[in-house]
């Protein structure tokens, strides 16, 4: 079920997520994707993993967006950190190395999604589309729960 947090910013105005990779270029680039929506806005950018922990906490957007590989704390530490404290926040997943082993290891709970960066001009939009509306998307593949659940 989407939480109330997201449903209210899909109803009434701006999706706030945060972005976190340990490459400039990549948090312009998912910016640039994400922010090319009228309605959606990254809130807050973070380097490494407690970065992203801190700045969720701090904004509790309505998404997260972790690159896996970074210093201080990589992506699936912090995820675990935000899924303790926030597990009304959906994370995607986002890394140059996805493999179908790594991504079941993940499936379910807080972490809602997994886009490969070098599919990301393809998939990051639909990804957080689909995780917005309380659906999941992995390897390019999504699932959108039944409306008459």
């Amino acid at each position: 079920m989407v939480n109330t947090e997201v449903e209210k910013a899909l109803e009434t105005g701006t999706v706030r997520i945060v972005v976190a990779d340990d490459h400039e270029v990549m948090r312009l680039g998912i910016r640039n994707l994400v922010e090319a929506r009228s309605n959606w806005k990254v809130c807050a950018e973070a380097s490494n993993g407690l970065e992203a922990v801190d700045e969720t906490v701090r904004h509790c957007p309505d998404l997260v967006i972790l690159d896996i590989t970074m210093p201080t704390m990589n992506g699936l530490e912090a995820a675990g950190q935000i899924a303790a404290s926030h597990p009304e926040i959906p994370i995607i997943l986002f890394s140059l190395h996805l493999s179908d082993a790594l991504m079941n290891t993940f499936k379910g709970g807080t972490i809602r999604g997994a886009v490969s960066k070098s599919e990301a001009g393809r998939d990051l939009v639909d990804a957080i589309e689909t995780v917005l509306n309380g659906g999941t998307f992995f390897h390019g593949q999504k699932s959108i729960p039944n409306a008459c659940s």
